[in-house]
């Protein structure tokens, strides 16, 4: 191609172009460069087409190519650069600055203004570089440019303020050529403003002010600055704000600077640096506590300065504020940004600030610390000053070697310094070498007199030195003064000037004004505040010391000035204020929770206020934290004795006098708190714990006079406790006296009741020789008259009595002389003269209106009048004076006990309710035994039964019980009174307490024997006959009755029933007959004869009792003869008569006085008849009228498992009612239930807290003389046992047959039952250990029993059957066929017991043995032929499904006999009938498997029986097993996870086994 030809080339390649049909472009750029590689345009020409062809890296290598050929050309640069500006590329920005400088090169002499829009480029580019100085430099040549070309001021003025604010920002880290680059352009850019002044322009000035505050070196472009914007703003304090920090930070406060403060602080007096220079001005100045407060003012305004902080902390070190001052040194050093230069110079100076003041702090931390920082100081080990803070640090952390060496070492090199002396004195001053001390200190203060330090430390040497130097006025004063004059805000210096005052000059005054300047230099000074507080209350200024508490307090944050709270409680605590002392003295232990003190004066505080529980546990919690505060311990146990916990009390009284033997506070209260349980035992009639209490007590308070003989209550306590005794019986009121008491040196010596009043009267006649107290007198003439009262009760002479209560008289009345405003001594006053020996009725009656006037809600004075106006026969006047005394104290007994009197004196029925009230609230003779007689009265009263206040007051009040145990301790007290004694031997015999009867009326009869009332001697002897034939102790019951002339009909009723008891039947007949003549009623008539029916019975007279009987039933028939005329028929087995008697007793007997004697009967009868569903229903249905009823329950409980063994489960429940209802059938009941269970088959792996074994071992704990319980308990462990050899587990409770036999016949020998019951108890129990012998494997030890049994018995069939069996169960371990003689002699054995369906099962299960199927089978069918006709359920249920897993083994033996899929239907459908038996549906469910394997209905089946609730685990499996094999067979993958996971929720091993099986398989 000719050069014509490449031009034509280009020249289409340009039109191309213009065209934009680049690739066109692009051929003809090809076609010029084959002819023309290095030509320039081709190149250009291929950059711009493959450019627009989205082809970068083709166009940038063109682009370069041509660059390379020509480099001065601009077509290839201009068009790299648009190449370069579309392109996202990071790396191509880099390249992108590098063609701008290249167009400015080569349009820096050609066109101008290209060359400011490419530099324009260039500062974007690097500024978006963050290449903050080359765009600067590149926009300070872009403006020099621009200056060249004379540009307008604004432009200029906008492209220098773009300069700042491409470096403002950015001048942290950049060289001092940016810094000079920034300044300049401030500079230009102020100077190039077109409006000055202006906002924009005063903006930029405090720009260019901050801008120049960040460099340490242009200090004098700073202070031009701010002097030239001054002059420009005169109203702006910025410029000063700024040269005031200035100042500040440069260390040097000349005329200049402080000039600068005053003027910023006129302009505004707000500022922050204003007012910090003032607070350096102040400092200057010693104004310590102001420059504090402004320093602290300005740097809450402005924080930023060093400087100020480190003017801060040296203020604050200078009124000895030193935690302050270290805060602030970290506050200065935090504020730091370099530490260099100037900072540097800062940074050692705070460091060594900082150190001083941790020194000052003292401990060990804070020593830590300080060298720490003196650690940080540049150049520290050349100063002698850091050395010797350096030292002082190390003896603050008891490194007193390394603080030796560096003394040394300063007073070697530096002799003449006062630190090196200073430190030496220190360490002889820790040492207590206080005459070394003294030369150093002396040393120091002479080469640095105004260290006020060194004085003080030189004080408190000669304040230790000796007594000598401490009274010298020239030694420790002196120097605590000078100490003081050169430092005024050093606290510590007036502490020690307060103690020389105080202890030395003993001037309270001038020591109290001490303390106070000490404590308010420093509020922490606990020492000095309390000791301020405490002289201003012993000068009598307690507003003083009250102003300080309350200062303190308001200032001091939780947790602090813990001794402030104290002093102000204890305050609040002597001033009778315990709400507020409570409040302090928490505040306080807020402070220090393990302050013993602090905890025993808030226990103190909480007691005044009335808070005894918390009083108790602050007093408690002293006494944790120190065991020695014996006051806290005895305070602890005098909250717990007035909280009435007199047994905790007793301990803790004990315990301190463990340590202080004779601790007299803890003797009294140990006596105290045995008088006061004595009382309450008194109270509650617990005489004999009573006399215990009293002994101890004598013992404790004895033991207390004998220390301290001196104090009256000690001796009043020991006769109060003498004459406690009045109310207890003679021949109880016996006790121990310690000897000295009696005037004996040693030993105890046993007094009685009399002596004891005695004694308690002398005692109280030493309180009053001590202190003749008016309440002394009144307790002196009490006693007295106790003493008569116990007097008259013994029979004494009538002069002593006489004697004794003039005394008492006397004694009061003079109670009253000296008190005559005490209620209690008009009181008593009122009683003696009110007694029947003085019979002064009027002064009584005057005595009592002067109580109640002197005190108006006095209770006692208003029932004693009451009393008083009852006994004198004024009933209407008693009645309102009792009913004055209820409304005043509802709970007070004895108001009670006067109405009860009342109305049982008008005859009203309300008298029982009164008196019961009254035993509700307490014990009292008169209300006890008026209580009793109502009850014992309605008892006697047989045609009251069914009326509302019977059932009321008696049943539903439970009255017979409640009146026997307040009887009970009544006849305790009062042995003598032989009415009670009957009365509680009557009501003994309701609770049918057979023995405690016979006791009371033995007593009744004892205490009547030599009465002149023969009559009441013989009724009290025919009661104790009574309850002795009652108690089976008939020879005594006769021995009693022929004692006494019998003639009435009771007395010979009783001597006849005791012939009978005993067996003296002609007797017993004589007798009654003697009573058949004797009785005026028919009913009684009846009753005899009835009772010589059973007597003819009993001789086996069988028709004359039965003629007996229906004579009986003749005229007017009796319950009772129909109830033995049914029962006869029972036992006779003669269901003709026990019939038409149970209809006529059923006519008679219709309420519910003996429904369950009824219900028993009439279920014997049922039975009897063969209606076993209705013995059932008879007690259920009596249930249902009287459901409350437990023991009819408990009859239902025992008849459920012998009748209707179905219901077993309602049997359990049944028991569990008739347990809830009444405790004392709870044996019975227990016993019956694990009967029920085990009938409903429950065992102890459904459920292993109510189940069979764990009933009838709580039923033996109960009662274990029962055998009936050990036999039960026998067939709990067999069932047991059976249930785990299912599980194929060991048994647990194997060998205890022979245990269990042995057992039931010794508990039978120990009970008097009855002969059949025996037999049959005793037989079931061997037949059952035959049988769990057999069972478990252990044949011989069977087989020896069996041979045992019929030793005894030869004729019993069931042994002889098990013996058989047991023969037969080791034949057939051989594994060898049984002979046809063997079979038969078993067929025989078992026809000999035909009427046993077990029998017949067991010889089915040896011909299935045999196999034998068919005679198998017809076995089976026997047996369910006899559970049929027996009504036997089980058995049917049971003969059935045997019958029917006979059939389907053959089945699933393939043996091809329709007979047995058809036997197995059959019985099973029948087995169903009788119930939903989960078994059943299991063996249709394998017929139908073994029938038809993959069909529909075979999984409907085996489903059905495996996802039913409540079917046993172990059917479930086997059906589990097999539904399993049938969802293989069918493939249902679903199905089969369903089926595992169930399995795996019923922990099924087996089908989880067959799972991995047939999965592996598949």
């Amino acid at each position: 191609m000719s050069n014509k030809e490449v031009k034509a080339a280009l020249k289409s390649a340009r039109d191309a172009i213009r065209n934009k049909e680049y690739k066109e472009a692009l051929k003809h750029c090809k076609a010029v460069l084959k002819q023309e590689k290095n030509n320039y345009n081709a190149w250009v020409f291929i950059g711009l087409a493959a450019a627009e062809l989205e082809q970068p890296d083709q166009a940038k290598g063109a682009y370069k190519k041509a660059v390379d050929l020509e480099p001065n050309q601009l077509l290839a640069w201009q068009g790299l650069a648009n190449l370069y500006e579309k392109s996202d590329q990071a790396d191509v920005k880099a390249d992108l600055a590098d063609v701008y400088q290249k167009l400015l090169e080569l349009y820096e002499s050609g066109d101008k203004q290209k060359w400011c829009d490419v530099c324009n480029k260039l500062v974007e580019l690097y500024q978006q570089e963050n290449k903050y100085l080359e765009a600067a430099e590149t926009c300070q040549k872009l403006i020099q440019k621009k200056q060249e070309d004379a540009a307008e001021k604004s432009e200029l003025h906008q492209l220098w303020k773009k300069m700042i604010k491409l470096l403002k920002d950015n001048t942290q880290d950049q060289d001092n050529k940016t810094e000079q680059l920034l300044l300049v352009a401030f500079e230009n850019t102020l100077g190039s403003a077109d409006t000055i002044p202006s906002e924009d322009h005063q903006n930029l000035y405090k720009d260019f002010i901050q801008c120049l505050s960040k460099f340490p070196y242009e200090t004098a472009r700073l202070e031009k600055a701010c002097n030239d914007m001054m002059a420009l703003y005169p109203t702006v304090s910025y410029p000063l704000e700024v040269l005031s920090l200035h100042f500040v930070q440069s260390g040097t406060l000349s005329e200049e600077a402080l000039h600068c403060f005053s003027k910023l602080s006129d302009m505004d007096a707000s500022s922050g640096p204003g007012i910090i220079g003032f607070g350096i001005k102040c400092l200057q100045e010693k104004k310590y506590k102001e420059a504090v407060n402004s320093l602290t003012e300005g740097l809450q305004k402005t924080d930023q300065c060093p400087a100020a902080w480190y003017y801060l902390a040296e203020s604050q070190l200078k009124i000895h504020k030193h935690r302050d001052a270290v805060q602030s040194c970290d506050q200065a050093l935090k504020a730091l940004v370099t530490p260099v230069g100037p900072s540097l110079q800062w940074k050692n100076r705070i460091l060594l600030l900082k150190a001083e003041a941790l020194i000052k702090i003292g401990d060990a931390d804070a020593a830590e610390e300080a060298i720490k920082a003196l650690e940080q100081i540049v150049d520290a080990s050349s100063d002698p000053v850091v050395l010797a803070i350096r030292g002082q640090a190390y003896l603050n952390k008891g490194l007193v070697d390394q603080a030796s060496e560096i003394s040394q070492e300063l007073l070697l090199s530096y002799p003449d310094l006062a630190e090196s002396h200073a430190l030496e004195g220190f360490i002889h001053y820790s040492q207590k070498n206080y005459k070394q001390a003294e030369r150093s200190f002396l040393n120091a203060i002479e080469r640095k007199a105004e260290t006020a330090e060194y004085h003080q430390y030189l004080g408190l040497t000669y304040w230790f030195m000796s007594d000598e130097t401490k009274k010298d006025k020239g030694k420790a004063l002196s120097q605590f003064l000078k100490a003081a004059k050169l430092d005024s805000y050093l606290g510590s210096v007036f502490c020690y000037l307060g103690n020389y005052y105080r202890d030395i000059a003993g001037d309270k005054s001038r020591a109290r004004g001490c303390y106070k300047k000490a404590f308010e230099l420093d509020e922490t000074d606990e020492e000095s505040g309390t000791a301020a507080v405490d002289l201003s209350v012993e000068l009598g200024d307690m507003d003083s010391a009250l102003s300080i508490l309350n200062e303190v307090t308001e200032k001091a944050r939780m947790g602090t000035a813990k001794w402030a709270w104290l002093q102000r409680g204890l305050y609040y605590l002597r001033t009778g204020q315990p709400s507020k002392a409570v409040a302090d003295l928490q505040a306080a232990l807020r402070a220090d929770p393990k302050d013993p003190n602090c905890w025993e004066s808030l226990g103190e505080a909480y007691l005044s206020r009335g808070s005894y529980a918390t009083a108790l546990k602050s007093f408690r919690k002293a006494s944790e934290l120190n065991p020695a505060l014996v006051y806290s311990i005895y305070k602890a146990a005098a909250v717990e004795q007035i909280l009435g916990k007199y047994k905790s009390a007793i301990t803790t009284y004990q315990q301190i006098l463990e340590t202080t033997e004779e601790y007299v506070p803890a003797l009294k209260g140990l006596g105290e708190c045995y008088l006061m349980l004595a009382r309450s035992a008194l109270e509650n009639y617990f005489d004999r714990k009573a006399m215990d209490y009293i002994e101890r007590a004598l013992e404790f308070f004895t033991r207390a006079t004998k220390q301290r003989p001196d104090v009256s209550c000690l001796w009043k306590l020991l006769g109060d406790t003498c004459t406690s005794i009045h109310v207890v019986s003679p021949a109880k009121a016996n006790v121990q006296v310690v000897g000295s008491l009696l005037g004996k040196n040693t030993g105890k010596q046993m007094l009685g009741k009399s002596e004891l009043l005695s004694l308690g009267g002398r005692c109280y006649g030493r309180a009053l020789q001590l202190m003749p107290l008016p309440s002394v007198w009144c307790d002196l003439g009490i006693n007295y008259y106790q003493q008569a009262e116990h007097l008259r009760a013994t029979g004494t002479d009538m002069d002593e009595i006489s004697e004794l209560l003039e005394k008492s008289l006397q004694c009061i009345k003079k109670a009253v002389r000296l008190d005559s405003r005490n209620h209690l001594c008009w009181n008593a006053l009122g009683v003696v003269a009110s007694c029947s020996a003085i019979g002064n009725y009027a002064l009584a009656q005057h005595s009592f209106i002067k109580s109640i006037q002197a005190e108006e809600t006095n209770v006692v004075a208003w029932t004693n009048l009451g009393v008083l106006y009852l006994a004198t026969g004024n009933i209407e006047q008693a009645h309102e004076a009792f009913k004055v005394a209820q409304a005043l104290e509802p709970t007070y007994l004895l108001c009670w006990i006067g109405q009860a009197l009342i109305a049982e004196s008008v005859g009203s029925s309300e008298a029982m309710v009164l008196f019961r009230h009254s035993t509700e609230l307490s014990m009292h003779n008169e209300g006890v035994k008026g209580y009793a007689h109502w009850v014992c009265s309605m008892l006697q009263d047989e045609s009251n039964r069914n009326s509302y206040l019977y059932l009321y007051d008696i049943v539903e009040m439970n009255a017979i019980p409640t009146a026997q145990v307040v009887l009970s301790k009544y006849t305790e007290r009062n042995p003598h009174d032989a009415s009670a004694f009957t009365m509680l031997g009557y009501l003994n015999e309701h609770l049918h307490l057979k023995r405690q009867a016979v006791t009371a009326y033995e007593r009744a009869a004892s205490l009547l024997k030599n009465s002149e009332d023969t009559e009441k001697y013989n009724i009290a002897m025919q009661n104790y006959g009574r309850s002795l034939c009652a108690l089976g102790e008939c020879t005594k019951a006769i021995e009693v009755y022929t004692s006494i002339p019998l003639t009435t009909f009771d007395g010979i009723v009783g001597i006849a029933l005791a012939y009978f008891k005993k067996g003296l039947l002609q007797e017993s007949i004589k007798a009654y007959e003697k009573a058949l003549s004797v009785a005026k009623s028919e009913q009684d008539k009846a009753h005899i004869l009835t009772a010589l029916a059973i007597i003819e019975y009993k001789q086996n007279k069988v028709d004359a009792a039965k003629a007996l009987l229906f004579k009986c039933s003749l005229k007017e028939p009796s319950v009772e003869s129909l109830k033995a005329l049914c029962t006869l028929g029972a036992v006779q087995q003669d269901a003709t008569l026990g019939t038409a008697a149970l209809k006529e007793l059923l006519k008679h007997e219709k309420g519910d006085g003996d429904i369950e004697e009824r219900c028993l009967i009439a279920s014997a009868v049922y039975a009897l008849q063969g209606r076993s569903v209705m013995a059932q229903r008879e007690v259920s249905k009596a249930i249902h009228i009287n459901p409350a009823n437990p023991a009819l329950w408990s009859l239902l409980s025992r008849l459920v498992p012998l009748y209707t063994s179905r219901k077993a489960k309602g049997g359990v429940v049944a028991g569990n009612a008739a347990h809830v209802l009444d405790v004392k059938y709870g044996k019975e009941a227990l016993l019956n239930i694990a009967v029920n269970q085990l009938a409903a088959g429950c065992h102890m792996l459904e459920d292993e807290k109510n189940n069979p074994l764990k009933n009838i071992q709580k039923a033996i704990r109960l009662c274990p003389d029962n055998p009936s319980a050990w036999a039960v308990l026998m067939a709990a462990c067999h069932a047991e046992n059976t249930v785990i050899c299912l599980s194929n587990t060991q048994p647990k409770r194997a060998g205890l047959e022979i245990t269990h036999v042995s057992t039931v016949s010794a508990k039978i020998g120990e009970n008097n039952l009855p002969l059949n019951y025996i037999r049959t108890l005793e037989d079931w129990c061997l037949c059952q250990a035959i049988t769990s012998l057999k069972e478990t494997g252990k044949l011989s030890e069977a087989e020896a029993l069996c041979n045992k049994g019929l030793k005894s018995c030869p004729e019993h069939p069931a042994l002889f059957l098990l013996l058989r069996q047991v023969q037969c169960k080791q034949l057939l371990q051989t594994h060898k066929d049984l002979p046809d003689s063997i079979l038969e002699e078993l067929c025989k054995t078992v026809m000999a017991s035909s009427n046993s369906v077990a029998a017949w099962q067991w010889l089915a299960k040896v011909y299935h043995s045999q196999r034998m199927m068919v005679g198998a089978e017809m076995c089976y069918r026997k047996s369910l032929q006899l559970a049929s006709q027996q009504g036997n359920w089980n058995g049917k249920l049971s003969s059935l499904l045997r019958l029917a897993m006979l059939a389907l083994e053959l089945c699933m033996a393939n043996i091809s006999n329709e007979h047995w899929p058809s036997l197995v239907q059959e019985a099973t459908t029948e087995a169903l009938k009788l119930s939903s038996c989960p078994l059943a549906c299991l063996l249709q469910a394998l017929l139908q498997y073994n029938r038809k394997m993959g069909a529909r209905e075979t999984r409907r089946m085996l489903e059905r029986v495996v996802y039913q609730p409540g079917n046993p685990e172990t059917i479930v499996s086997v059906a589990r097993w097999y539904l399993l094999r049938h969802l293989y067979a069918k493939d249902d993958c679903e199905l089969i996870d369903v089926l595992v996971e169930n399995a795996k929720a019923n922990g099924d091993v087996r089908a989880l086994e067959l799972n991995e099986k047939l999965s592996s398989s598949a």
